[in-house]
């Protein structure tokens, strides 16, 4: 069988595979899932172009990373078949892991697990599937591996995912203020000392880089309308969960299992069938569920399913400060009344939490510049630039969030 396939990607135009264990890899079902999964849960209620998948993230970023291995080896860093076939599954897998809807359900089917924690859990299951052919990948991917370069480009405060997510991401949203010269910016890595470095004169593509994760935080990943609409989905599964647990809905689909009872990481490596079962959930399931969910005679659930399904979302208020406990119980009340709720019903209605964007953070993930004597220093110290320092700023927002009819 001809394993030499040819990708034809939105964003890079055609993407080659490079060999047989990575086609295998890309063709396993554990990859495919990724099709299933959208790459931004639930933005596409914002920018309705925001339909792409992890698949695509991950083919994406399989290239990308391709293309900074070959860039490395041009400048004489050594880089065996082994380590260069094994970085290229690892970027592949790195998102294996994630629930239904990307990060909206992230911590709710699978209590206390991160995504990367699951990717983990999948890839030690490839692992022994493709007889200890991902050893080192699975090295990589843990930072286990005595090149700690290889581990930095999968993930680091420069990796090859957000290469990959934030030119993606632009091209599928419209929001042209993402688009960053990952190019350029692959063209200038190198390595010291075992580790990741840029050369000094892309220290203005760095800055664009950080201004655009930056950016795409704010107007996409944390933009309100999002948030509001993610807390409706979780409320909606937490509603399920409380009602198939006291016997008052049935759902007949793999996602039961989940909302039966908690289960964490250590049950589905305890348990093959549970894993076995988590692997079954996409996208697919949970829209499944939201639909039976609008038939449901329990009136929580029909509201949440029904305004979920024909876009009456959630309005969200943003605030620099924390929401006052008279805004919580005011809000409540108002619901309450409102809709002729009891006030364990109301709760499902009104939201409260915070975000924050950082999109520097330094420290122990320092994005490090090498100068042309040689010499190393932070991206922050290097640049003397205003904007890199108060791109080191967490921000962090507050929001509370309720239906549209109701006012604070």
């Amino acid at each position: 069988m001809n394993k030499k396939k040819i990708i034809n990607d939105p964003v890079y135009g055609f993407i080659n595979i490079p060999n047989e264990l990575v086609y295998d890899v890309i063709n396993h079902p554990y990859l495919q899932r990724l099709r299933r999964i959208r790459q931004l849960g639930l933005t596409d209620f914002v920018y309705p172009g925001a339909l792409h998948t992890r698949f695509h993230h991950a083919i994406g970023a399989m290239h990308l990373m391709k293309e900074t291995l070959d860039n490395l080896r041009e400048k004489q860093i050594v880089i065996n078949d082994e380590e260069y076939t094994a970085s290229l599954l690892a970027i592949l897998l790195h998102d294996v892991g994630h629930a239904p809807f990307s990060h909206a359900l992230e911590h709710i089917l699978v209590h206390g697990a991160a995504h990367e924690d699951l990717s983990s859990l999948i890839m030690e299951r490839l692992n022994e599937e493709y007889n200890g052919k991902l050893n080192l990948c699975l090295k990589i991917f843990k930072n286990q591996y005595h090149r700690k370069f290889f581990n930095q480009l999968v993930s680091s405060q420069l990796d090859i995912d957000r290469l990959d997510y934030l030119n993606r991401d632009s091209f599928f949203t419209g929001v042209s203020e993402g688009k960053i010269s990952a190019h350029r910016i692959i063209k200038m890595l190198n390595v010291h000392n075992d580790e990741l470095v840029v050369e000094e004169k892309a220290i203005y593509s760095i800055e664009n880089f950080l201004s655009a994760r930056r950016l795409m935080y704010w107007q996409v990943y944390l933009h309100k309308t999002t948030i509001g609409v993610e807390q409706m989905v979780v409320q909606t599964i937490l509603r399920l969960r409380e009602l198939i647990r006291s016997g008052k809905f049935n759902l007949p689909d793999v996602l039961q299992i989940f909302l039966e009872k908690d289960l964490n990481l250590q049950d589905l490596k305890e348990k093959p069938d549970l894993l076995n079962a988590y692997l079954c959930l996409d996208d697919y399931n949970v829209m499944w569920a939201i639909k039976q969910g609008n038939r449901s005679e329990d009136k929580v659930l029909k509201m949440l399913s029904g305004m979920l399904l024909n876009r009456n979302l959630f309005k969200v208020y943003l605030s620099e400060n924390p929401v006052t406990n008279e805004e919580m119980k005011g809000a409540l009340s108002n619901v309450k009344d409102k809709y002729f709720l009891t006030d364990e019903e109301a709760e499902y209605f009104v939201l409260q939490g915070e975000r924050t964007n950082a999109a520097y953070i330094g420290g122990g993930q320092r994005i490090k510049i090498i100068s042309k004597s040689g010499d190393i220093h932070d991206i922050e110290e290097a640049a003397d630039l205003p904007n890199i320092k108060a791109m080191r700023k967490i921000v962090k927002k507050f929001y509370l969030c309720m239906p549209k009819t109701i006012s604070l």
